[in-house]
């Protein structure tokens, strides 16, 4: 009863402002949907043939070399980077593109994963009377349906669930997000609906309930982020675009415009980073799209500018699938220091962000300890009680820079701008900052249309809105059935290869190698909890991946989902690109080992090592450490004080389970703290110590001392496989 008036109080209060809206809310639906038969009108305007394959990295720097002088040449190479070229190329314009690294190895691949108008800002929006933060909004959610629609294999809408714990709340964020379905007009991709307790919970169950009133749900896009960066990449190539990863500028060229007797950039030398070897690209417009490194270009430019990019940092984590329903997201509008936290289904994981927190500009961020706590106490604080947060659960943690930016242009030149900034320098750099993921297509066209008004270039209007990306033009929900049906895949594998790739999955499952067993036919996984195969290591290489960091973090997404996991793959991927590229003994061993660096400090395997050390405490009741020590004595019967392998392979061996021996050595290498080939009764102690104050979960030797010392006489077989436990 109480429910049912808060509910009617909710529709008086927000009544009155819906009414007011309205008419605003009728006529952008009438404009929007005109946009529909614009958007079909601009994909078939493009004039520029697509190519049915792109070209290999080989033809395209060889492009670069030999082209006497391009249009436009993009430094940068993450969305908004490769938006603008897709923007340029498909106006007809000779476009180029270089990345010093891979495409999206910075902050495009490490975002919340997110395609989103802002909640928070139209709510600023509304409280300030900002009619610039509206107008953001309001673009954003236009590009958000835009980019569910050219790239649906890759995107999808999720509704996020905001529970409400006082009553007075329910009418403040019901009358919120009925506004921010109201602005996106007949873009809304679901109407958002109020919750009562029971419903909520049974939607939620993990949620806490003392003191829940209700809950309210709207809708907002994901997306794999990475994917989605390299498909604008792939389908610039493919429209002719001249686009290289590992490929960095070194200096801007300059020349004196005879008119002027200005200088004017013309160009730039770069180098291909993989041979070493430098040319010079020359172009008649360079914008620098470069994300955090804005400043370092404009400097290149202008040893004087003042710094506009203002970085930010923001740290995610990634938790088992069971801490979230599979389709539902939660939003935590107020947090303990007024942050906003997200808590999201994603790849059949949980990830939970974000930070925000002033850095330094690096190629490498790495999540702290700091951070990785500050959200799981926020996640502790929305969970049920039943649920035990723990730290332990971890599987993964990144730190993306976002580029907040101040405008140049602005009388106040210390204001941060939540939009995108486009400025033209004297000698003519076109730099485009600050903005979000869910923009960069309307940040790459106004980039272009600033290029093309400076530069006097000739070229028509933008052609992007509704231009389908790579892999979406013969996707369809059910194009999965077809893998199944016509390669003898498993239908995991065959929807995870369907989401990634669309309608070019059915290439890499023609390069899939046949299994030998009856089922699956073909499709051998890299690792078994994940539907990632061996078949994507090689077509992966045809994506312009270069290093097993791409493979493992861009082309799939194994270090974001679990570094464990990743890391066990590495070895298979680095034989398989070995192959592929030709690559010597030593130089898979040096892929390897900076594989496992960038593991351990940019993916969070260092703050897992540092949860149990040799100096880690033991705090274990006295009746605890008697149980423990009975069971490792079980493993270690001549009262040594340690276990190897062969110790372990005798208890296996008595309960008639074999177990391989490298897998073996894996398993006590986790515990084996300071790497002497054996595990201590201290070290396992520790491990002890650290499973029950939630700081370390899943550990292998763990379970299969507990199961083999529960199962001596029953003889049953003992798991070993990974149980899904993190940093």
């Amino acid at each position: 009863m109480a429910f049912q008036k808060a509910v009617k109080g909710t529709a008086l209060i927000g009544g009155g402002a819906i009414a007011t809206v309205f008419g605003l809310s009728q006529f952008s639906q009438y404009r929007n949907k005109h946009g529909t038969f614009v958007r079909v009108q601009a994909a078939e305007a493009v004039s520029v043939p697509i190519k049915n394959h792109f070209p290999t990295r080989e033809q395209q720097i060889l492009a670069l070399q030999t082209t006497s002088e391009f249009d436009v040449l993009v430094i940068g190479g993450g969305a908004t980077g490769c938006g603008c070229a897709l923007d340029a190329v498909t106006r007809g314009l000779k476009t180029a593109l270089l990345e010093r690294d891979d495409f999206s190895s910075g902050t495009s691949s490490r975002s919340t994963k997110l395609i989103h108008g802002g909640v928070r800002y139209l709510q600023k929006a509304i409280m300030k009377l900002d009619f610039e933060q509206y107008k953001m909004v309001k673009e954003a959610l236009e590009e958000r349906a835009n980019l569910l629609e050219i790239a649906p294999h890759l995107s999808a809408p999720l509704p996020i669930m905001l529970p409400v714990y006082k009553w007075w709340q329910l009418p403040y964020y019901w009358f919120g997000i009925k506004l921010y379905d109201l602005v996106a007009g007949s873009q809304c991709l679901k109407s958002s609906y109020v919750l009562s307790k029971s419903r909520a919970l049974e939607l939620f169950p993990m949620l806490r309930k003392d003191e829940l009133v209700g809950a309210i749900v709207y809708y907002d896009g994901q997306h794999n982020d990475a994917r989605m960066n390299l498909a604008i990449a792939l389908t610039a190539a493919r429209y002719g675009a001249a686009t290289a990863n590992y490929a960095e500028v070194l200096r801007l060229l300059k020349t004196t415009d005879p008119a002027s007797g200005k200088e004017r950039v013309c160009g730039v030398r770069c180098r291909d980073v993989l041979t070493g070897q430098e040319f010079d690209v020359k172009a008649k417009c360079v914008i620098n799209a470069t994300g955090p490194f804005t400043d370092s270009v404009r400097k290149m430019d202008d040893q004087e500018v003042p710094n506009i990019c203002q970085p930010s940092a923001g740290v995610h984590i990634v938790m088992p699938g069971y801490y979230s329903p599979d389709n539902m997201g939660l939003l935590d509008p107020a947090t303990s220091d007024g942050r906003v936290i997200f808590f999201l289904p994603w790849e059949k994981m949980t990830i939970a962000g974000t930070t925000d927190s002033p850095t330094d500009v690096t190629s490498h961020p790495i999540p702290t300890e700091e951070d990785i706590n500050f959200i799981l106490n926020e996640v502790r604080n929305y969970l049920s009680v039943d649920v035990e947060v723990r730290r332990g659960d971890v599987l993964a943690a990144w730190s993306g820079i976002r580029p907040l930016v101040t405008d140049p242009n602005s009388k106040d030149t210390q204001s941060i701008s939540r939009n995108h900034v486009v400025t033209i320098s004297d000698s003519g750099l076109v730099t485009i900052a600050g903005g979000k993921w869910t923009t960069y297509r309307a940040m790459a066209q106004d980039t272009i249309d600033a290029a093309i008004q400076a530069h006097d270039l000739k070229a028509g209007s933008s052609k992007t809105i509704g231009l389908q990306l790579q892999g979406a033009e013969d996707w369809s929900p059910t194009l999965y059935i077809r893998l199944v049906q016509d390669y003898g895949l498993e239908s995991e594998v065959a929807q995870h290869l369907a989401s990634t790739y669309g309608d070019k999955a059915f290439e890499v499952a023609k390069i899939a190698q046949v299994t030998g067993k009856r089922w699956p036919i073909v499709g051998k996984r890299l690792v078994s909890e994940f539907p990632y195969i061996e078949a994507e290591v090689v077509y992966g290489v045809k994506e312009y991946a270069r290093t097993a960091v791409d493979m493992i973090s861009r082309r799939t997404r194994l270090a974001f989902l679990n570094v464990q996991a990743a890391e066990e793959a590495l070895p298979r991927i680095v034989d398989i690109m070995g192959k592929e590229l030709n690559w010597s003994e030593q130089k898979k061993k040096e892929e390897l080992e900076a594989a496992k660096k960038f593991l351990y400090y940019e993916m969070g395997y260092k703050v897992k090592s540092d949860q149990l050390t040799d100096s880690s405490e033991i705090s274990l009741l006295p009746s605890d450490i008697e149980r423990y020590k009975k069971r490792f004595h079980m493993f270690d019967k001549d009262k040594k004080g340690f276990i190897t392998i062969l110790d372990v392979q005798r208890v296996l061996e008595s309960i008639s389970v074999q177990i391989a021996e490298n897998t073996l050595h894996d398993i006590l290498n986790e515990v084996d703290l300071n790497k002497n080939g054996q595990v201590e009764l201290n070290e396992f102690l520790q491990l002890m110590s650290a499973i029950q104050k939630g700081h370390v979960s899943g550990s292998r030797l763990a379970v299969l001392m507990k199961t083999a010392e529960e199962n001596l006489r029953q003889r049953v077989v003992i798991p070993v496989d990974r149980s899904g436990g993190g940093l």
